[in-house]
């Protein structure tokens, strides 16, 4: 049964009521902030590749422009596209009140995504690779970061005040906006876990350290935001592509329960232990590696009983269920990997990429179905149906490639004749490490093109 976005509960699936205009409009505001983030990463990376390219790279002003870009890349292809698709699906989600508020949000995140963007250019520079949110040092670049900061808080109280209800029965509406409500507690616990770290920053902390303990609450308690809504992304999907999902409304709510647990904890971290402390560091780790799949394991594991009971899905949802397939196993994958971590070498970026990934899989799979409803074509095809294939490979090689070269010792963070690889054995992981990344990079420029050539002006209809 292919999910339509309807308030009609007698069918089974998840479904949601279909945004009205304002909702519409502004989901489609937030969807175009997230896919602009990926073309600007993209293009950094291509920076990146001639900033390394000999003879090219003298034409490159900036010292160290390599890290300098890499900053901004990552910062867009992580930071900027979560968060602004977390736009899309709280806007979907929206009364539609208060409509200056939601478009005042929206606009300080595009002009904090803009200054970010073009800092390098305006002479920002001395780049600190920090876990989660790297950064320049240079005031305009922390401006940018504000500005988008700013944005996204506003966006969260937005959420929390304007949402539409729950409802006063169990349903499958319900349990999906019970979902993306949680994420917004989330959401807003992270950013108050933002400001406990900089009140409560040890004296000792600064350079890289600083960064790294200011984003180390918040950047953990943010991955609680991405994985709810990564199921509520799975739900989704797996009733549009025709799984026969054999979960009901008052499942989904103790699973989404379940998923928000953890991050609620994020204040106990900081009552008991002082920000910079082991303890607060390893709380964190350990709240992450233990909780994130409290209710991720169980879904995936119906889901994928579900996929395994049911044939093939039709060509106009065939991307939405191979989106959903590689989300999950790339999910799985990070998460198995998570555990194998000792030390700091390429497993820990082996880990986390895959997490990512799924989640970004699944934005993909989301952003094929609901662009029909945000009044633009639906994209089908054999090229719509190969992209969510064609980056999970690629992704999941490029994962397993890490994994296997952490295993043999190469270091995290390291580049050229600096990852020391001695043996047959690290160089044949790094090479498949290569190799998927670039299948990968094939796959998202692929969803990039698929998706703007659904959304060029033309004749379209709303559907409902």
């Amino acid at each position: 049964m292919v999910l339509s976005l309807s308030s009609d509960n007698t069918r089974q699936g998840f479904s949601l009521d279909p945004p009205d205009s304002a909702a519409r409009k502004l989901a489609v505001g937030w969807l175009s902030l997230a896919l602009g983030s990926l073309v600007v990463g993209g293009v950094y990376t291509l920076l990146i590749v001639l900033s390394r390219t000999p003879g090219i790279q003298d034409v490159f002003p900036w010292v160290d422009f390599f890290h300098t870009a890499l900053v901004v890349h990552v910062d867009m292809t992580v930071l900027v596209w979560f968060l602004s698709f977390a736009g899309v699906f709280w806007s979907l989600n929206s009364n539609g009140k208060c409509q200056a508020c939601a478009w005042s949000a929206l606009v300080l995140c595009i002009t904090g995504t803009g200054i970010i963007t073009l800092a390098p250019f305006l002479g920002a520079g001395d780049p600190l690779m920090n876990n989660y949110v790297p950064v320049l040092q240079d005031p305009i670049f922390f401006v940018g970061l504000g500005v988008f900061g700013l944005g996204f808080a506003t966006m969260v109280m937005y959420g929390l005040f304007f949402s539409r209800p729950v409802g006063s029965y169990i349903s499958s509406s319900g349990a999906l906006r019970f979902g993306l409500y949680t994420a917004l507690i989330i959401a807003l616990v992270s950013v108050f876990a933002l400001l406990a770290s900089w009140y409560g920053m040890p004296e000792f902390a600064e350079g890289k350290t600083y960064f790294e303990l200011l984003f180390w609450g918040s950047g953990h308690t943010i991955q609680f935001i991405h994985v709810q809504l990564m199921m509520v992304a799975w739900l989704w999907l797996a009733t549009a592509s025709s799984t026969g999902l054999n979960i009901g409304p008052r499942l989904a709510l103790l699973l989404f329960a379940l998923g928000v647990a953890p991050a609620l904890l994020t204040p106990f971290l900081y009552l008991a232990y002082d920000v910079g402390s082991a303890s607060h560091l390893l709380g964190f780790t350990w709240l992450m590696q233990f909780g994130g799949g409290l209710a991720v394991l169980p879904m995936a594991l119906m889901i994928i009983l579900a996929l395994l009971k049911t044939g093939g899905a039709g060509e106009d949802v065939r991307a939405e269920r191979n989106a959903l397939v590689f989300s999950i196993i790339l999910f799985g994958a990070g998460g198995i990997i998570g555990f194998m971590i000792h030390g700091s070498n390429v497993t820990v970026p082996a880990h986390y990429h895959g997490s990512i990934v799924a989640v970004t899989l699944a934005y993909m799979g989301v952003t094929y179905h609901i662009l029909p409803y945000l009044g633009f074509n639906k994209p089908i095809g054999k090229m719509v149906s190969w992209q969510p294939v064609i980056y999970g490979v690629g992704q999941l090689m490029h994962v397993l490639g890490l994994a296997w070269s952490g295993g043999y010792g190469v270091q995290r963070k390291t580049a050229g004749a600096d990852q020391g690889l001695e043996n047959i054995q690290q160089i044949a992981g790094m090479g498949i490490m290569g190799l998927g990344g670039l299948i990968a990079i094939i796959g998202g420029i692929m969803f990039l093109v698929i998706v703007f050539k659904a959304m060029w002006p033309q004749q379209r209809v709303i559907q409902n």
